[in-house]
C-alpha cells in the first residue's frame, strides 16, 4: 500500500527529473539512441536502381522474378534499467548517496524515453528488501507507468542480498529476447581485485553481443581517498567485513588509493572488453554534464 510520504516523494522526484529532461536531454537522448537498428517492412518486385544487397533469394526462386526487402529504421526503442541496490550503493559521504544518485537518473532516463514514445522497463536487484532475488517491471509506455517506476526505484533500498550483478545480467538475457537499451545503473564493485577479471564480466559480454549496453558507474569521493581521521572503524559492503584502520598513516591512504585506482582500472578495461560504453558518475557532482557529453559524443558517432 502507498504511503502519503512515498507519493511525495515520487511527486518531488518527479518535478526535478522533468526539469532536467526539458532543459538538457530530450533531443539529445533522441539523437543519440534514435534509429538504432532497422525492421522489416515489406518484400516488392525489383525496379532498376535497387540495390542488389537487398535481394530476397528465396522468394525470386519461389515466384521465378526479382524481389528485394525493403527496411525501415526502428522508431521505437526498448529501454531498460537495471538498477543496483547492493549495500555498496548506500555509501554518500557528499551530496547523496549512490542509491538516491541512481533514483534520479533512472527518473531522467524513463522520462526522456517516454518522451521520445520508448517502452521502458526496469530491473532492481541486490536488496534484501525485495520479495524476490529482483525485482522485473515489463517494458511499457504511458505516465502511470513511469510513475511505477518512480515508485519501485524510491522504494528500493540498499541491501545485502546475494543476488548479484552477474546474476541481474544474466537474469537480463533470459527476459529479453528482442534487442534493447539496457543502461546498467551500478558502482561495479566485486572485491575481486585478485582476479584478472570480476565475475560479471562474462555475462556482460554475452548480453552485449545480443544487446546495447551502456554502464552507468556510480562513484563516491570516499572510494577513493581516505580522510586523515585518525583510527576508525570501516565496513566492506561486498565482502563483509569489518576492520580499523589508521587513516593517520599516510602508506595506509597511499596503499588504500593505489588499490582503488587498480579496481577502477580493471571495471573499465572489462567494460572495453566487452566493448560496452562506459559513464562515470560521482555523488559529489551533477551528473548532467557528462551524461550530457556522453549523448554528444554517441550522436558524433552514428554521423
Amino acid at each position: 500500500m502507498l504511503t502519503e510520504e512515498l507519493m511525495r516523494e515520487v511527486k518531488r522526484l518527479e518535478i526535478r527529473a522533468r526539469r532536467r529532461v526539458d532543459d538538457l536531454f530530450g533531443g539529445q537522448y533522441h539523437s543519440a539512441f534514435k534509429g538504432q537498428g532497422i525492421e522489416f517492412a515489406e518484400v516488392r518486385e525489383y525496379t532498376p536502381g535497387d540495390e542488389v544487397r537487398t535481394i530476397d533469394w528465396n522468394v525470386t526462386a519461389r515466384t521465378g522474378h526479382p524481389h528485394i526487402k525493403r527496411f525501415t529504421e526502428e522508431r521505437q526503442l526498448t529501454v531498460i534499467l537495471c538498477v543496483d541496490c547492493s549495500m555498496s550503493t548506500a555509501l554518500g559521504t557528499v551530496r547523496r548517496s549512490k542509491h538516491q544518485l541512481a533514483c534520479e537518473l533512472g527518473a531522467v532516463l524513463t522520462l526522456a524515453a517516454g518522451r521520445n514514445n520508448d517502452r521502458v522497463g526496469l530491473q532492481v536487484f541486490g536488496s534484501d528488501h525485495l520479495e524476490r532475488e529482483s525485482l522485473h517491471l515489463r517494458p511499457s509506455k504511458g505516465k502511470k507507468h513511469a510513475q511505477r517506476i518512480l515508485r519501485e526505484l524510491i522504494d528500493s533500498q540498499p541491501g545485502l542480498s546475494p543476488f548479484t550483478l552477474s546474476d541481474a545480467l544474466q537474469e537480463l538475457g533470459r527476459a529479453h529476447k528482442r534487442r534493447a537499451v539496457i543502461f546498467v545503473l551500478s558502482d561495479f564493485l566485486s572485491g575481486l581485485s585478485n582476479r584478472t577479471e570480476p565475475e560479471w564480466a562474462k555475462p556482460m559480454r554475452m548480453l552485449a553481443r545480443k544487446h546495447e549496453l551502456v554502464a552507468l558507474q556510480l562513484t563516491d569521493p570516499l572510494e577513493f581517498d581516505l580522510p586523515r581521521a585518525g583510527l576508525i572503524r570501516m565496513h566492506d559492503p561486498v565482502s563483509g567485513r569489518r576492520y580499523s584502520v589508521d587513516t593517520s598513516s599516510r602508506r595506509v591512504r597511499e596503499r588504500y588509493h593505489k588499490q582503488a585506482i587498480r579496481e577502477q582500472a580493471l571495471i573499465e578495461d572489462t567494460c572495453k572488453r566487452a566493448r560496452v560504453d562506459r559513464v562515470q558518475l560521482s555523488t559529489a557532482e551533477s551528473f548532467v554534464d557528462p551524461l550530457y557529453r556522453y549523448f554528444q559524443q554517441r550522436e558524433m558517432r552514428r554521423r
